[in-house]
Order: structure tokens, then C-alpha cells, then sequence
């Protein structure tokens, strides 16, 4: 029996908190190696596990993995997170992509100088709005079904959830005009292992705060 994947990336959301989102609501059990210092990631780059010399990196199925996005793939398929057709995969990827998008403003958000991050809340805010959760919510408007796609769990709306949390952390009132953006996310929090990877001390990681934000540049080199 193989045993359970194994997360190489520091003790923050980064581009690894997708990961652990697709994982938790896949069900799936993971352990982490959490990064500490620089000289942890070198070491990894000298045993030459990382193929482009960059995590996340995660061990699964007898394969040291990199690549975000390449990653997300790979997990959907296996646990039957990305549509049953061709068709359902190209509205997955699709949604997933426009999730994506607004979820790099937001993870860039502590890395942006103090005197553009202002301007930059501000633009998340209106995308938000106007835009990404218009989309969403008309999407699932249209066909009346549980889920985003094919009316059965996705990696897109794991995704979206994730997102919606991610917003909520800014401004909960960006929510309020999307019932069924809310219904969705009562849904996917409520899955077992997604309610568990939501409880205090679960693996799903805290906002970045300055401390936290200092560690990351010294381990980064950033």
C-alpha cells in the first residue's frame, strides 16, 4: 500500500495551500517536511529533488513531483476531481485558471511595497465583485446543480472555496450579494476531511503575518 504524499514547503500558505486544499477535499490523508532555513531547501536541490530547483515538491506514488499547477493535475486525476470528458476538463481547467488568476493577487498581496498595497487591496476588491464571483455565481445560476461542473465535486470548486476564504480574510462583506457562492462553500466545508483540515490546529495555514513573511525571504532568499 503507498503510503501517504509528502509536502516539502515551509509552514505557510504559499503555493502549497492549493495543494492541501485539492488533497483535503480529494480526502486524502498527507504528512509535510516543513522548510526551516535556506539550507534546507539547498539540501534538496544538491540530493537533486528538485527539477527545477524550486518547491512545492511533493512525494507521491513513487514520483518527486514540482510544479504547482502540475501537481493540482495530477491529484484531480487521480481522485477523480477533473470531469469525467474532455468537455468537463475544459470547463474545469478553465474556471481553475480564472480562480488562479485572483488567487495570485491576493498570495502577492504581503509582498507588495506598503505604499501600493492600498491601491492594490483595492483592485482585488473590484475584481472580486465585479468580476471572478459574478462569473461563479452565473455559472452555477445556470444550471441549478450542486457543483460547477458535471454536478459532482471538482478540483474548481475546491479551488473556488479556497478563494472564497482567501476574500473573506480581506473583506467578509465581498461575499454577501453571492448566496450561492455561500451555499457552495457550506458544501465543500462540510466534507469530512475538509471540516477537519479547517479546525484550529488542522493543516490548513494561517495568514502570513510579518514574522512569518521575515522567515519566508530568509528561506527564499527573497
Amino acid at each position: 500500500m503507498a503510503g501517504k504524499p509528502k509536502l516539502h514547503y515551509c509552514n505557510e500558505r504559499g503555493r502549497m495551500e492549493s495543494i492541501r486544499w485539492l488533497l483535503a477535499g480529494a480526502g486524502v490523508e498527507f504528512e509535510e517536511k516543513f522548510l526551516e532555513t535556506s539550507e534546507d531547501l539547498e539540501k534538496l536541490r544538491n540530493d537533486g529533488y528538485l527539477l527545477f530547483q524550486q518547491v512545492p515538491m511533493v512525494e507521491i506514488d513513487g514520483m518527486k513531483l514540482v510544479q504547482t499547477r502540475a501537481i493540482l493535475n495530477y491529484i484531480a486525476a487521480k481522485y477523480n476531481l477533473h470531469g469525467k470528458d474532455m468537455k468537463e476538463r475544459a470547463l474545469i481547467d478553465m474556471y481553475s485558471e480564472g480562480i488562479a488568476d485572483l488567487y495570485e493577487m491576493i498570495l502577492l498581496l504581503p509582498l507588495c511595497p506598503p505604499d501600493q498595497k492600498g491601491a492594490k487591496m483595492t483592485q482585488i476588491k473590484e475584481k472580486t465583485t465585479n468580476r471572478y464571483f459574478p462569473a461563479f455565481e452565473k455559472v452555477l445560476k445556470s444550471h441549478g446543480q450542486d457543483y460547477l461542473v458535471g454536478n459532482r465535486l471538482s478540483k474548481a470548486d475546491i479551488h473556488l472555496v479556497e478563494l472564497i476564504y482567501a476574500v473573506e480574510e480581506i473583506d467578509p462583506s465581498l461575499l454577501a450579494n453571492f448566496p450561492l457562492l455561500k451555499a457552495l462553500k457550506t458544501r465543500i466545508s462540510n466534507l469530512p476531511t475538509v471540516k477537519k483540515f479547517l479546525q484550529p490546529g488542522g493543516q490548513r495555514k494561517a495568514p502570513l503575518d510579518e514574522k512569518a513573511l521575515e522567515q519566508v525571504r530568509k528561506i527564499f532568499k527573497i
